[in-house]
């Protein structure tokens, strides 16, 4: 296996790991079509506005006619709001994720390459991603000052521990099938104000935000996605790939996982 990645030390880090490690940029369209062409498949991990046109074409030429498989990555976000999210769901995208749409068609509908998209829903684990927003939200004022939400915080998010969402990249690689979307969501979907109750002791407590206070404190792109009331089972990457995500729930992550407060050390 081989990463295509943006320095040395992620390299080093991808050798520690056991596989080999390219060093370049991802827009660099000779260098990715290069790399295609040599690989027995492509997962493209590294998704952004202004590197996923130049990334999927430089990766699909180098595809090209191989039948050989495509992976690409979308966002729950994608679906807006909605109580039971699945692949056949409308979109719906905020602001902030509406570029999607168009590179994932081109993946989608690609002739002679095995393309799909994994959908993952928020993605957290080892203490890492939007979790640490709940977590490390300011507080208010007084002797048991607040954590504050993100809006009410009656919205849920869907989620996904990364080592499950990893899990069901390389089913889709090895087993998927071209033209299909897999959501990747592990069940369980929390409220924000569930998530935040897990991060403060007994003595604290959570306080709601406006709209408009959070969007002033995250911006208003990021704020209208993270408000977003979303819900997801994965259902059908569990039937058609075989997927078992069991990787512990966001809530026991925050309350005595990697997202727990360290013991101080002397």
């Amino acid at each position: 296996m081989t990463a295509l990645v943006r320095d040395e030390p992620k390299a080093q880090i991808v050798r520690d790991a056991g596989a080999s490690a390219v060093v370049g940029d991802a827009t660099d369209s000779a260098l990715v079509t290069r790399l295609a062409r040599e690989s027995d498949g492509v997962i493209h991990l590294a998704s952004a506005r202004d590197v996923d046109s130049v990334f999927v074409a430089a990766a699909l030429d180098g595809l090209s006619g191989s039948g050989k498989p495509f992976v690409h990555t979308g966002g729950v976000w994608t679906y807006g709001s909605n109580s039971d999210i699945t692949e056949d769901s409308p979109a719906a995208p905020p602001a902030l994720t509406a570029w999607r749409a168009a590179n994932e068609a081109v993946v989608l509908g690609a002739q002679g390459v095995r393309g799909s998209v994994v959908v993952p829903s928020i993605v957290y684990g080892h203490g890492k991603g939007l979790a640490r927003l709940i977590v490390d939200a300011p507080r208010g004022s007084g002797v048991a000052p607040a954590l504050k939400l993100i809006g009410d915080g009656s919205q849920h998010w869907a989620t996904v521990h990364v080592d499950d969402v990893a899990a069901l990249y390389m089913l889709a690689l090895e087993n998927g099938e071209a033209g299909e979307v897999y959501i990747a969501a592990g069940g369980n979907n929390p409220t924000v104000r569930e998530l935040a109750a897990r991060a403060v002791d007994a003595a604290g407590g959570v306080e709601a935000e406006t709209v408009a206070q959070t969007e002033e404190r995250l911006g208003s792109g990021l704020a209208e996605a993270l408000l977003l009331d979303q819900r997801a089972r994965g259902v059908k990457a569990r039937i058609d790939l075989g997927w078992e995500p069991n990787g512990p729930t966001l809530a026991d992550e925050i309350a005595t996982g990697s997202y727990a407060p360290q013991p101080a050390r002397n």
